[in-house]
């Protein structure tokens, strides 16, 4: 005797059609619940079942190929729960959706660092190193004046002029500098929070490192500031803090260029060094009797 499959519950319906109720109650996943539920039970052998598509749900699936491919697998349960989605599918070079303003910022500092937009780091280089400059010749009072005048001279004869070819040609443009008039400026106290939050991460941060420091937790970071700072006593007899402001502008715009056309090469030289130091230091904390102690227990 030939087994028979367990019969279907369809009712007595020959022919099953899926129509726009279906995407009505859940689009595609909607379909594709459907369909599963009606595939995955056993169909009897004697009464073949057919299934037929509506018009609208063939245009839906054609115009739509890969929903059924990406969704994921459906449970053969009777539930019907949709599974979860996973969640950090972000891109890797995406930035996360709480930090997207410091992302944005951080890649405009980076750009601008790089020569992406040459006229744009050209504009930004040359006017800080010039502004500089005029600190390294003048004081701070007399640069901050003739910066203010320059700017008071150039805006007052632009509205002098319009304010004269308006009178000639009898139109009534308005206030040259309206569009930038309204621009609305105000910081939000959200906005502020934000900012004092951030800072309050960076403030607490070097407090932190004060005190780990100075109070000699470790006794070799202490000493590595120690000879820093004996150091930065020579360089400070020879330049001074708006020279060195001048070096690190000219340093911050040329070395990351520089760095990125020769990579290989000073990464290479870089490794070097860097397996040289790491030598010498363990050598000091190996003659160092608390350092050698602390490792030992």
């Amino acid at each position: 005797m030939r087994a028979r499959a367990p019969a279907l519950s369809l009712r007595s319906a020959e022919s099953v059609s899926l129509s726009e109720s279906v995407l009505g109650a859940g689009g595609v996943k909607g379909l594709e619940r459907a369909s599963c539920r009606i595939i995955l039970f056993p169909l009897p052998l004697s009464r073949p079942v057919s299934f037929h598509l509506s018009p609208t749900l063939a245009r839906v699936a054609m115009a739509e190929p890969s929903a059924a491919t990406q969704s994921p697998s459906i449970s053969s349960s009777s539930s019907g729960a949709e599974p979860s989605a996973p969640g950090g599918g972000g891109s890797p070079g995406a930035c996360p959706a709480l930090g997207t303003k410091s992302c944005s910022s951080s890649c405009a500092v980076h750009d601008l660092i790089f020569w992406r937009d040459v006229k744009k780091t050209g504009f930004v280089f040359g006017t800080t190193l010039i502004m500089l400059l005029s600190l390294a010749a003048f004081s701070v009072i007399s640069v901050v004046s003739y910066l203010i005048l320059a700017l008071l001279s150039v805006t007052i004869s632009f509205r002098i002029y319009k304010s004269v070819i308006q009178a000639v040609q009898k139109s009534e443009e308005g206030h040259p500098f309206k569009a930038y008039l309204d621009v609305d400026i105000t910081l939000s106290s959200e906005a502020f929070h934000n900012y004092m939050n951030a800072a309050m991460v960076h403030i607490n941060r070097a407090l932190k490192l004060i005190i780990r420091l100075f109070l000699v937790e470790d006794l070799v970071d202490s000493l590595k500031l120690a000879v820093f700072m004996w150091l930065m006593t020579y360089v400070g007899a020879v330049f001074n803090g708006i020279t060195l402001l001048i070096l690190a502008e000219l340093l911050i715009f040329s070395v990351p260029i520089v760095y990125e056309k020769y990579k290989t090469q000073i990464d290479h030289y870089v490794g070097i060094a860097r397996d040289q130091t790491k030598s010498i230091v363990e050598k000091i904390q190996a003659k160092l009797p608390g350092i050698a102690k602390k490792k030992a227990e």
